[in-house]
This record gives C-alpha cells, structure tokens and sequence, in this order.
C-alpha cells in the first residue's frame, strides 16, 4: 500500500450525494454540494449529477436508504460513473458497504480534502503536514479498509509474534509512521521557528480567509510579487512572507492556507505549525469573498477556526474583497415577502449590520485595484501605530 490515501480515477466523472437532516433546508443543501462539487473540481473531477435525500438520521449500513442507492447506481451504471463522493464522513463500514453495492470508488468530503492537500502539496513541510494528516484519519479506520501493510515492513523488530493479529500490526505500522513524521515535523518547525526570531522588529500581518476569498491576490497586490493565485479550492497550502512597504512603513506580510466548513480535524492538527505565522502575527487581515451567496457562513467558519488555533483575540482588519462581483435582486415595490440578503445591495449591506461588524472593514476589489489605496492606508496606519508603541524610541522614522 502506498503511503496516502490517494485513489485511481480512469475517467475523471463523479456524482454527489448529500443528506439533508431537519436542521438544514434545500437551500443550504444545495449550497453545500456546490462547494463540494467545487472541491471536486479542483481535484480533477467532473461532476455529472448531485443527489439528496432527506433522512431524520443516516444509514448505519449505507448512509442513505435502499431507494436512493438504487437510483443512484442505476445512474452510476448507465453514465459509467466512475467515482461517488459523499458530503459527510462515512464510516469504513459504510464505504465498505457502498463501493461492494455501487461497484465504485466511494469517497466522503473528508478523503476528498485530504486528497486535494496531497496533490497540491508542494514542499517538504507541507507534504509531511499532509502525510500526518493521512495517517491520523486511516488511524481509527484500518478495519478491513487498508490490508497488506506487512509490504512496508522492514528491518528488524518489525513483525510480531506468530499470533499477532494483522490489524494490530497495521496498526503499530501506522503509529510508527505517525511519530516519525511528528518527528520530521518538529525539525522542520524548529528551522521556522528560527527563521520567524530572525526577522527582526518588523510589526506581522496575516492574510486570512475562507478559501478562494482572493487572499493571493492582495498580496501580489501589496507586496509586488508573484504567489500562486488560481480560482480554486486551496491553491496555497504554504506560507508565504513578504517583505511590504507602504510608503515610509516596513512591515511582513504572511498569505496562509485558507479555511473551509467540515475542514478535517486532522488536518487543523497537523497544520498548527504552519498557522504560527498567524498566531504570531499583529495584525490579521480577514478576507471575505462578498459575492458569495453565502458569505456569512464562511465568515463565521473563519472566525470559529480562528478561535481553536488561538488567534481569536487579534486585532483585525476586515476586508470584503470582490465587490466587482457582487450582485443582487432588487424586489418589486409591490413585493412584500420578506427582504433576504440576496435582495440587498452593497450599499445596502454598508450600511447596515455589516458595517458595524468590524472596526475597520472595507470593500475592495483586488482584482480591479477598487477602493486599493484606502485599504493601503488603513493597513499604513494601523501597522505604523503598532510599531510606535512597540518600539517609541523609533518615532524619529515617521
């Protein structure tokens, strides 16, 4: 077996399969799927149908009830479907269950996040986080889903006696994987954690955010240089620091993984070492994407992770980026349904709760440089005071 969880997918087609239980309505269902199907547009795949079915409680066997996995393996069968994805974690007994009755690779959002991270890692230090991560969440789920792990098996003292179970040596081979990349990853923060001391006195900013809010993009912006930006789900897993100058103001400017709903906990886990630049940081910047539908949620989902990394008490800067995207349905004079949020406008939304939701919040558009110098001005004025009261005896500089 090789050492992730990665699946062989032939013809990079897939449906989607939600549950929608009494706390949920169709409306964020569906919202839901989007992402995932986002998600699964990012890792490759095409998603050619999505599937609901509203249940008090899922499936102990198969997550949904017989009818819709029968209609979803009619579907499965004549399309050639070649991947099924769940929006929920399933257990290994439901995978098991499902991919024996399907006939099919059955993923759940979980796997599916995982495996985005692998194939998207680039350095050292984020694909051991990933690895980590992978074998955290195989851990408590070996039963009868990863055998033959003996394969690996090397060395001395590395089998057991003649009436060891197979799945207690799955388990020990895992475990031993587990501390050796801990290990691996303690050197390596101990290399970033000498390189933060080495970087002086300079006041820290970190970009944070839901995935795909434009993060990337502000720092091109400010710091003038080139970091990946894609319009996809996690298209920066490390960090990157920047050296940024606003006029007379020097200042490192950090652009972070981004968070999403029902992020792994394994992943939150292994990736804290790579959030210290947002726990040391100053300043944060949270970025939030307005045009989308349900930018509420991702801003709550930020703020929530924030809090269980230990970063929730920042000072923060809260920017709506792509106002050039937003949109809106404007209702009738004569409509008296009750007004939602996708009938008002963003001058609307400046001047009501939104506006008093943070102190300063701005709404920029990075990528037609919209409202830019005001923001770099608040950015100026809020590092510039933090570094005077840090360091008075600099005041000379400004």
């Amino acid at each position: 077996m090789k050492e992730t969880l990665s699946t062989e997918i032939p013809n990079h087609c897939c449906v989607l399969i939600g549950v929608i239980n009494k706390l949920q309505d169709d409306g964020l269902a569906k919202e839901y799927l989007e992402e995932l199907a986002f998600l699964a547009e990012t890792y490759g795949l095409e998603t050619k149908k999505t599937f609901t079915q509203k249940l008090e409680k899922p499936d102990k066997a198969t997550f949904i009830g017989k009818g819709k996995l029968a209609e979803i393996k009619a579907f499965v069968v004549e399309n050639k479907i070649d991947v099924v994805i769940f929006d929920d974690e399933l257990s290994p007994s439901q995978q098991r269950n499902l991919e024996k009755e399907l006939g099919k690779k059955v993923l759940d959002r979980t796997t599916l996040i995982l495996e985005i991270f692998e194939q998207r890692a680039q350095t050292a230090h984020a694909k051991t986080q990933v690895q980590l991560a992978q074998y955290q969440y195989m851990l408590p789920r070996l039963t009868g889903m990863w055998t033959h792990l003996e394969r690996q098996r090397g060395g001395t003292g590395t089998r057991g006696g003649a009436g060891e179970k197979e799945i207690e040596t799955d388990r020990r081979i895992v475990r031993d994987k587990i501390a050796l990349l801990k290990e691996r990853l303690r050197e390596i923060d101990k290399q970033m954690a000498t390189q933060r001391k080495n970087r002086g006195e300079l006041i820290r900013v970190a970009l944070v955010g839901y995935t795909n809010v434009g993060k990337s993009t502000i720092m091109n912006l400010l710091s003038k240089s080139a970091v990946f930006a894609e319009n996809k789900l996690f298209a920066t897993l490390d960090t990157t620091v920047r050296k940024v100058t606003i006029d007379n103001v020097f200042f490192l400017l950090s652009d972070t993984v981004g968070f999403i709903r029902k992020l792994p906990t394994e992943l939150v886990e292994s990736f804290k070492s790579t959030l210290d630049e947002v726990r040391e940081a100053d300043v944060l910047i949270h970025v939030v994407d307005i045009s989308h539908k349900n930018f509420e949620e991702h801003l709550n989902v930020v703020k929530q992770t924030l809090q269980e990394i230990g970063a929730g008490d920042k000072p923060v800067i809260l920017v709506f980026n792509k106002i050039d995207a937003f949109t809106y349905t404007q209702k009738d004079e004569d409509d008296l349904t009750p007004t939602t949020r996708e009938n008002l406008s963003l001058e609307d939304i400046k001047n009501t709760w939104m506006k008093s939701l943070n102190n300063p919040c701005l709404f920029i558009s990075a990528q037609d440089r919209e409202n830019i110098d005001e923001f770099k001005k608040t950015v100026y004025d809020i590092v510039r005071d933090l570094h005077i009261k840090r360091y008075p005896y600099h005041n000379l500089l400004y």
